[in-house]
């Protein structure tokens, strides 16, 4: 059987699938993350994708034009992202815009829309009707733009396809837009070489093997539900069964229902999955699981740490969860998506550190014994995956780092994306990075910041969120961990930690969501004065401000992530939606801005 990495390119890698294993299942959609309603082998997964080629030249969809992908989760998204591939065209996946917050998911849409130029949308029957109920809303951007539904082309014109003569392996697959949690989304460029490079480097380091069966909810227009949730069961040559990030969320048990049911080798999640999981499953729920297939449960796309790690071993180990099944990773979209990862067999690493040494940037390892510190713990996401070159750099002076020291992450490997669609300066500063002292590079400035420990990598956040107070750093998602366990009533992972300049000095930002369940009922001066107390017992510092809000609203990226940036703005622009009078047993102005001195 040929090597995977013989081929140039994935429609190489699909049309060997469908020629040589044409009845073999690839992917199954499950409704409502339970009920098998679709599937798609290898040999209909290819016509289908060679039917949409054929329409999209036929719509004069010219090659390496864009195309926007706005689906719901589920196959005909694959079918259409192979369409694009199979005729020359540059795939856009995104989330389609909700009809009922059209305000709040449109305007990134058409951000996207404008930036890459796109020339057409492709989305399948349901979400075109719904979209056209709310035209008067759309901008002229999306009434203008050509539109194909991609599940009404007949499978028929997949006999007249062609291969377009100049697709390569350096030919552009798609533009994965980031989420934006730190600032504007950009398009990240990715060729076929780079997924076709990056598919061996994650087979390699998740151990994916023929005889494996994944599952995924990961949405499929961010690059970790992409990449490893979509992509790497085709190039692994094995069965996927996918199912909607909202079936998952609102009933986490199913994604673990249909890990035991299939006998799951292989999934993904962010730690919030994780810790879902933990909180919204029932025992009785769990009493009939058998999660012993699991053998790599990939951890993920933000902060990890280690109370979930810890808790999901205990809760589910009597269910047959190994242990070792967990890997805290960490990757990005410009790295295509995987940078490092825990070894296979590989205990789970959990370093404990000096806080106060970290708030200056010094990595100061502590021992059991030294219970008198105040310490962080940061869990591991193990070494670089396959050979790839991971510098820990001062982002100032452009030297490497001493390796007790806290630096921005470098990277370099033949997986790095290309670059930024149509934003060449920030290309070069991203992409083309060179140690100051050796000129060596170039390498990807990643613009998290982390350190390496026997060759294993952690990290401790990122550059643009990091709060300097009194020259001491501080990283938000630690003082969001010590808020949201100050109290019951608050939402885990609902929070944002930002600073502020207030007469000069940079200040301490609390905003929070509140359960639902305990909003008309809430001791808001309790829960301030929890919050003012943990993060000075914990943190040494003051919070200026604490602002509880309510469930739902905080500012969040198509893929979850926290919007702290956006936090800070509606802050200052008074527009986040605070708690009102009545909500709580505390007065207006204390649940809206809790300021102190």
């Amino acid at each position: 059987m040929k090597n995977e990495q013989e081929f140039s390119t994935l429609i190489d890698l699909l049309q060997y699938r469908s020629l040589n294993q044409s009845d073999r299942r690839a992917y199954t959609f499950l409704q409502n993350g339970e009920k098998e309603i679709d599937s798609l082998s290898y040999k209909e997964l290819d016509e289908k994708a060679r039917a949409i080629a054929v329409e999209l030249q036929k719509q004069q969809v010219g090659n390496k034009e864009r195309a926007l992908l706005l689906y719901p989760q589920g196959l005909e998204f694959i079918a259409a992202l192979f369409g694009c591939l199979y005729a020359g065209v540059v795939a856009i996946p995104a989330p389609p815009p909700d009809p009922i917050r059209l305000k709040r998911t449109l305007p990134r849409l058409e951000a996207i829309v404008k930036d890459a130029e796109a020339s057409i949308i492709l989305t399948d029957f349901s979400k075109y009707s719904q979209l056209q109920e709310t035209t008067s809303q759309l901008s002229s951007e999306f009434r203008n733009i050509k539109w194909i539904v991609s599940d009404k082309i007949s499978h028929q014109l997949a006999q007249e396809w062609q291969k377009p003569t100049d697709i390569n392996s350096e030919t552009l697959a798609y533009l994965q837009y980031t989420s934006g949690s730190t600032s504007t989304p950009k398009g990240v460029m990715l060729t076929h070489q780079n997924l076709i490079h990056h598919s061996s480097y994650i087979k390699e380091a998740w151990g994916y093997t023929s005889d494996s069966i994944a599952t995924t909810w990961v949405p499929h227009f961010h690059d970790y539900g992409l990449v490893d949730g979509l992509i790497q069961p085709l190039y692994s040559g094995i069965p996927c069964y996918v199912m909607s990030p909202i079936a998952f969320y609102m009933r986490p048990i199913r994604w673990l229902q249909t890990i035991s049911r299939y006998r799951v080798t292989h999934t993904q999640g962010p730690n919030f999955a994780y810790e879902h999981c933990l909180r919204r499953t029932t025992s009785e729920q769990r009493a009939n699981l058998d999660l012993s297939s699991l053998r790599t449960a990939s951890n993920g796309a933000e902060p990890i740490r280690k109370e979930t790690l810890e808790n999901f071993i205990a809760t589910f180990e009597p269910y047959g969860f190994r242990r070792d099944a967990l890997y805290p990773a960490y990757g990005l979209a410009e790295a295509t998506l995987l940078v490092s990862t825990k070894k296979h067999g590989q205990e789970l690493n959990i370093y404990t550190v000096e806080a106060e040494a970290l708030e200056k940037n010094k990595v100061v390892k502590i021992s059991q014994q030294e219970k008198d510190k105040v310490v962080r713990t940061v869990v591991s996401c193990g070494p670089p995956i396959c050979g790839m070159t991971v510098a820990i750099v001062n982002p100032n002076t452009l030297t490497k780092c001493q390796p007790d020291e806290v630096g921005e992450i470098w990277v370099c490997d033949p997986s790095m994306a290309v670059g930024y669609w149509n934003r060449l300066e920030e290309t070069e500063k991203t992409f083309h990075a060179y140690l100051a002292e050796s000129g060596e590079g170039p390498f990807m400035r990643t613009g998290d910041l982390g350190f390496l420990q026997e060759g294993e990598l952690l990290i401790t956040g990122r550059i643009k969120d990091v709060i300097i107070i009194r020259g001491r750093n501080h990283y938000p998602q630690d003082i969001e961990l010590t808020v949201e366990q100050s109290h019951q009533s608050l939402r885990y992972s609902h929070g944002a930690a930002f600073g502020v300049e207030v007469k000069g000095e940079e200040r301490l930002i609390v905003v929070q969501e509140v359960e639902r369940s305990y909003q008309k009922h809430l001791d808001i001066d309790e829960v301030v004065g929890n919050i003012r107390e943990a993060v000075r017992d914990e943190h040494d510092i003051q919070v200026y401000s604490v602002v509880l809000i309510k469930a739902g609203s905080i500012p969040k990226t198509s893929s979850g992530k926290i919007q702290r940036s956006a936090c800070r703005v509606k802050f200052w622009e008074g527009t986040l939606e605070i708690l009102e009078a009545g909500e709580g047993a505390g007065n207006k102005s204390s649940a809206a801005i809790a300021t102190g001195n």
